[in-house]
């Protein structure tokens, strides 16, 4: 009887355990999903070459100079070979240093990519950075480029020559700028002066109707007298109100005519006149601005900018970069120089006042005259 009961009490135990390790799995819930598995981790390295497959590689740099046998004209071209399609710019950079930069999309460069120097005569140095998703090619350049003096563009791949999809760069050997050899003092020196706008472009106006043209033809004739009271010569791209390429020229006509009236007459230096204007009309103040092709510019306008503060008081607006045609398309050191806000009312009343005009053409010599004592210490 006891065997009896135990046998009886192992059955019951076997029972429950087999029940309990094959018991059914509950319904599912209504509405519930479907459980996801968890997929398995790749290590730290495999991520990055995950991530990074994303982007192009820039995989090899080349490049060769080629003189034009008729004409003599320089370039040189750099070659940079990629492992997929991609695009690329360029855009010329004046400041701190002249450069171009080519932005390569969605690349990066390899390990075998290294920054380059050369001799100074067409580039002085390339360097590769990388610039968030993309590939950064700095060209430092021995003086600034015209948009027309580079070339980007790219080449698909070619697999019967064994050629990989290319990013290529031309650089063309910038005309040489003239030998500036300063002297101080303004006697004898040619200095152009541009009034800005003139006959059918009135600039900007007013709230009491008063147009930039009058205003800056006024200064530009009292600067020409004054100058030549100091000995220099005077070269005006207009004397009057007037068109200086003439009626119904478009705006770069009339732009391009007012720079080859410096470079035609070999002017040392070249000051286009203005006023400024702006939306607010509370905004005020004295700017002057500069594209550096030479290392005469920005000198030339932080003397000119000094010296307008002293004679007009107004609010420094500081000297400043920029791409203005006339100061970029001369061929000596030029300023654009804004007197004062005409769009401000108590600004508009002083750039109409005969006084005031008097002043910021003093203020204009004094600033020539400070930058040729500067400049004729740099020879």
């Amino acid at each position: 009887m006891r065997k009896l009961f135990l046998f009886c009490l192992l059955v019951m135990l076997m029972t429950t355990w087999t029940t309990v390790q094959a018991a059914p799995a509950p319904p599912p819930v209504p509405g519930a999903k479907a459980a996801i598995a968890m997929p398995k981790l790749a290590s730290a390295k495999k991520v990055q070459t995950l991530a990074a497959s994303n982007f192009s590689e820039l995989r090899q740099v080349r490049w060769a100079n080629h003189t034009d046998a008729v004409t003599g004209a320089a370039t040189m071209r750099l070659v940079m070979d990629v492992s997929g399609p991609v695009e690329a710019s360029g855009v010329i950079v004046a400041e701190p240093t002249p450069r171009l930069v080519v932005t390569i999309k969605e690349t990066t460069p390899g390990k075998s990519v290294d920054n380059l120097s050369f001799d100074g005569k067409i580039v002085d140095k390339v360097a590769f950075n990388v610039s968030g998703k993309d590939t950064k090619v700095i060209f430092d350049l021995p003086q600034v480029l015209d948009d027309t003096d580079y070339r980007v563009f790219t080449l698909p791949s070619d697999t019967a020559a064994n050629k990989s999809f290319r990013v290529v760069v031309d650089v063309n050997k910038p005309v040489p700028l003239p030998d500036f050899s300063f002297t101080s003092g303004l006697k004898n020196k040619v200095i152009a002066i541009d009034p800005g706008h003139g006959g059918s472009d009135p600039g900007a106006i007013g709230p009491t109707r008063y147009q930039e043209k009058t205003a800056t033809l006024a200064v530009a004739l009292n600067v020409k007298k004054l100058l030549e009271k100091e000995g220099a010569r005077v070269v005006m791209t207009r004397q009057d109100d007037r068109d200086v390429y003439g009626p119904n020229a478009t705006a770069v006509d009339e732009l391009k005519a007012r720079a080859t009236v410096g470079n035609s007459r070999k002017a040392d230096v070249f000051i286009s006149i203005h006023a400024d204007s702006f939306s607010d009309r509370s905004a005020g103040g004295t700017s002057t601005y500069y594209y550096q092709k030479t290392r005469y510019d920005p000198m030339l306008a932080k003397a000119l900018q000094v010296s307008l503060l002293e004679a007009g008081n107004l609010q420094d607006r500081r000297a400043n970069p920029a791409n203005f045609y006339v100061i970029k398309r001369t061929a000596m050191p030029a300023a654009l120089v804004e007197l004062a806000f005409i769009s401000n009312q108590n600004e508009e009343t002083l750039l109409s006042s005969p006084d005031f005009q008097q002043k910021m053409a003093q203020g204009i010599v004094r600033g020539l005259d400070r930058f040729f004592d500067q400049a004729s210490k740099l020879n």
